[in-house]
């Protein structure tokens, strides 16, 4: 049952991340602002709760509302990342980093190892994101890779070129949003281990929602929303948000709902899955609208991209039937 639901759920996540990138590069250009009007529509989770009434204890109600604060810092740090570069490079990224640090925080918090399998795919895993993540790689040229990594990381005592310094912020953006999606994801199992799940959840989006209104505390970002709202011209552009808040609020809870079925590693490692769906739509937008979603998808990117997508599904299926 929780592998129908995580599958399903990671199409639909396909789709929400190619319409997050485009109101990142179109309409909304901040991810403070995306993450602040994201985490203000989970107040309305709170009408779950007529379905099935549930109070935490006042321990039980911290752990929740800690859980969903950390997925809205989370999302400031993946928005930023999504809004750097393509969706075809940052989703497979920091979907093969999460199942990394969820089972390197398993083995720190609950004593779990590693087997030889899945360090083995851990291996393939990170091949296979460097491989997304990169624009052009000559696999023949090994000095030129090298050079090309020095200048864009830097020399352990010297800068780093300006022209790599933005392919830095997404690396960092993506590697923290990475470590914060596993964070939530074992806190958030945690949590279903002794809570009700639609209770848990919707206390848990609590958190979410307190996290939205204490961005308003600091002035620039304040002042940032308030000019946005104040460009916001048509319902058009309200209406479809809302209409993709829907359908993400629908994947989300289908993924905290496999996550709470099944094993919170497993689930994480299913996502190979979501990047054969981002593929595909990216190929039929950038086809048939390229207005919306243009890719650089020239013939050996898109085979680096291939390779890398295969390089990721093989090692997650590892991960799976390790």
């Amino acid at each position: 049952m929780w592998l129908v639901v995580a599958i399903s759920s990671y199409f639909i996540n396909a789709g929400v991340y190619i319409a997050d990138k485009f109101l990142l590069s179109k309409k909304i250009h901040s991810s403070i602002i995306y993450a602040f009007l994201v985490g203000i529509w989970s107040i309305f989770n709170f009408f779950l709760l007529f379905f099935d009434p549930w109070f935490p204890s006042a321990r039980e109600l911290g752990i929740d509302l800690l859980a969903g604060l950390l997925f809205l810092i989370t999302l400031v740090f993946w928005y930023k990342a999504l809004h750097q570069s393509e969706a075809t490079r940052v989703v497979p990224i920091v979907g093969a980093l999460v199942p990394i640090f969820s089972f390197i925080l398993s083995f720190l918090f609950l004593g779990e190892t590693l087997t030889e399998r899945q360090l083995l795919a851990f291996l393939v895993l990170i091949n296979g994101g460097v491989l997304i993540s990169v624009k052009r790689t000559r696999f023949y040229k090994t000095r030129e890779m090298l050079n090309r990594f020095r200048e864009v990381f830097g020399d352990i005592l010297g800068g780093i070129h300006a022209q790599y310094r933005p392919t830095r912020r997404l690396v960092l953006n993506s590697v923290v949003s990475a470590l914060f999606f596993a964070v939530y994801y074992i806190l958030i199992k945690y949590i279903y281990l002794s809570q009700p799940f639609i209770g848990s959840f919707v206390w848990s989006r609590m958190g979410t929602f307190i996290g939205a209104l204490l961005i308003l505390f600091i002035p620039d970002w304040r002042r940032g929303i308030v000019e946005y709202q104040r460009d916001v011209k048509t319902p058009k552009n309200l209406a479809f948000f809302l209409f993709i808040r829907l359908l993400a609020a629908l994947a989300f809870i289908m993924i905290n709902w496999a996550i709470s079925l099944g094993n919170v590693a497993l689930v994480n490692s299913l996502q190979g899955v979501q990047y054969v769906f981002l593929i595909l739509l990216v190929l039929f937008l950038s086809a048939k609208y390229p207005h919306i979603s243009k890719e650089e998808l020239g013939g050996g990117v898109m085979l680096q991209k291939i390779i890398g997508i295969s390089l990721i599904s093989i090692g997650l299926y590892m991960l799976v039937v390790a």
